[in-house]
């Protein structure tokens, strides 16, 4: 591989996680709802996530999805209703007025963030799709582990520190104020357009 063909790669993939997406909403609304720190950690299990489905397709997911069909149905179906519950859960508590810090309560764990951006990207299949396409496009099979291995750093690298951007700037006072003003209709609109991705993923 070439380090043209390696940059190419990589560009592609930035621009993918960079297009708003279920992802996208979620972290907007953890960053504005619960801060930085909560954030950073859920930027991280997506970036743990997209290594899961570009490790995946190294590996050659695309052919197991022509092989066993139902297998890549039953994963749609799976990610559609986590974001499904996801929506739900958002619309459930729009009005509820957002958490202050309490300091006798313990804060929500940075383990307790990881997991659910891991979970997130993990159960959507866009990233599948993408990684599928992509990968089996650009990689060729014989390609050196070493290269392998630096696309996988560079899609968490990539992953994370995009979302690390929507965390700092989500979570600064303004944007946070922003939010607390109009807390009800933008969970309902978030939940919305999650739910919309849920059933497009669940239909198509």
């Amino acid at each position: 591989m070439t380090l043209t063909a390696f940059l190419a790669i990589v560009a592609i993939h930035l621009a993918a996680a960079i297009s708003p997406g279920p992802s996208f909403v979620v972290a907007l609304r953890v960053a504005a709802a619960e801060g930085f720190r909560v954030a950073a950690a859920l930027a991280l299990g997506f970036g743990l996530g997209a290594v899961l489905w570009a490790a995946a397709a190294m590996a050659g997911i695309a052919l197991l999805f022509e092989l066993v069909p139902a297998l890549f149905t039953t994963m749609k179906l799976v990610g559609a209703a986590f974001l499904l519950f996801v929506a739900f859960m958002m619309w459930k508590h729009a009005k509820d007025p957002m958490e202050q810090p309490d300091p006798s309560v313990r804060p929500r764990s940075v383990w307790g963030a990881v997991r659910f951006g891991f979970l997130t990207f993990a159960t959507n299949p866009k990233p599948a799709i993408f990684f599928g396409a992509v990968f089996v496009g650009l990689v060729p099979t014989d390609t050196p582990l070493i290269w392998k291995a630096a696309i996988i750093a560079a899609v968490f690298i990539n992953e994370t520190l995009w979302y690390l951007f929507v965390a700092r700037i989500f979570s600064l006072p303004r944007a946070r104020a922003w939010y607390v003003r109009a807390k009800t209709w933008i969970d309902r609109s978030f939940g919305t357009l999650i739910a919309l991705f849920g059933l497009k993923i669940a239909i198509t």
